[in-house]
């Protein structure tokens, strides 16, 4: 029996509306030539650290649509027996092209012209690492990549109390085959340095974990459809194995209290789900949250046995560790000093303050 051309037996028909980029538009008219059967041979090439004036189009072709949104670029190029997509987004310097032809090897012969030489190599002793940033935007959910500077764990170390330290030890020399929990709940004062650790420990799991930043928890844990692209979408190289996903959440203290049952409904019961639920076990997911809340004001079942990876106070350092910081015990008092308070002191500024002179007044609004 003679085969039926797909296209034949599934019309394909697509739509646009205001939901959609004109990125989305030219991903449509890319494939359109594959989809008909006319140019029925496919290549793609996912590219890192591409180039700032590559421009990923092979020489001599001719540009049929341009799209730039937000600094992200989409062309659209074609050729004899041949149609180009290249997309390049700037601030990860990531990019991918797609190339469909009447033939394999003209497929090849293009893409090669078009990537060839539009990589560079990473800088030796990279000191960053891209971190996802996740919001709900006009159309929906939306991951931006960035690359975030960095510093090993053995350069910050000594930012933290010699207790805190020796427990962090452990947490950065956790592998993918180590994780026992899927919560990293990070309590203690602002200023202690829980945000450096955070970047510091995305670095240093860079090899098994993806990190991405969720801009907007409150919204996250009230979408379903939000919750679900967060934690169970593609990883951001579909070409290496899966990853483990860290989400982070800072300063989620509503999310975690002893009341957030009543007051965020459904929202501590998906967190609690994405952690050691169904929804967790379909994905290799991990949650770090950070609080200023004091661990006995936390909800029980956040704190429960089996639930934590890790559950760290983040304190100032003690006096004699502040002092050894520093360098002088001058501007420390008894009780020690936070991070943001040492950097301070050892940049010797001064704050900018308006006195208020204005005595309190009694019988006005509250």
């Amino acid at each position: 029996m003679r085969p039926v051309e797909p296209t034949a037996a599934i019309p394909v028909t697509s739509w646009v509306d205001d939901s959609d980029s004109v990125i989305d538009v030219l991903d449509v008219l890319a494939l359109s030539a594959f989809v008909s059967g006319q140019q029925p041979h496919a290549r793609t090439k996912r590219l890192s650290n591409v180039r700032r004036d590559a421009t990923l189009v092979p020489e001599g072709s001719t540009v049929l649509r341009e799209a730039v949104d937000d600094e992200d670029r989409c062309t659209l190029a074609a050729g004899d027996g041949w149609t180009l997509r290249a997309t390049r987004w700037h601030h990860s310097r990531n990019g991918v092209v797609t190339v469909t032809a009447v033939d394999p090897d003209l497929a090849d012969r293009v893409l090669h012209s078009a990537v060839d030489g539009a990589e560079e190599p990473p800088p030796p002793g990279d000191e960053s690492v891209e971190i996802g940033f996740w919001h709900f935007g006009q159309h929906g959910p939306r991951r931006k990549p960035r690359q975030i500077t960095t510093e090993p764990w053995s350069a910050i170390r000594g930012n933290y109390s010699a207790k805190t330290a020796e427990a962090l030890d452990r947490l950065v020399a956790v592998t993918a085959e180590q994780v026992s929990g899927r919560l990293i709940l990070l309590h203690g004062p602002p200023g202690t340095g829980k945000t450096t650790l955070l970047r510091t420990l995305a670095r240093q799991w860079s090899d098994w974990c993806q990190v991405d930043c969720v801009l907007d928890p409150e919204r996250l844990f009230s979408d379903p459809a939000y919750l679900m692209d967060t934690a169970l979408g593609a990883d951001s190289d579909g070409d290496a194995p899966r990853k483990w996903r860290l989400l982070l959440l800072e300063d989620c203290d509503e999310l975690i209290r002893g009341e957030a049952k009543q007051a965020a409904g459904q929202a501590l019961s998906r967190l609690l789900n994405l952690t050691d639920g169904l929804l967790g076990q379909g994905r290799d997911v991990l949650v770090a949250i950070t609080t200023n809340e004091d661990l006995s004001r936390l909800h029980p079942a956040v704190v429960r046995p089996g639930r934590c990876l890790a559950q760290l106070h983040v304190s100032p350092l003690p006096f004699d560790e502040a002092a050894a910081w520093l360098g002088t015990a001058t501007g420390i008092g008894p009780d020690g000093a936070t991070l943001a308070e040492l950097y301070e002191l050892r940049a010797g500024t001064t704050r900018v303050t308006v006195p208020d002179d204005d005595p309190p007044r009694v019988g006005l609004y509250l």
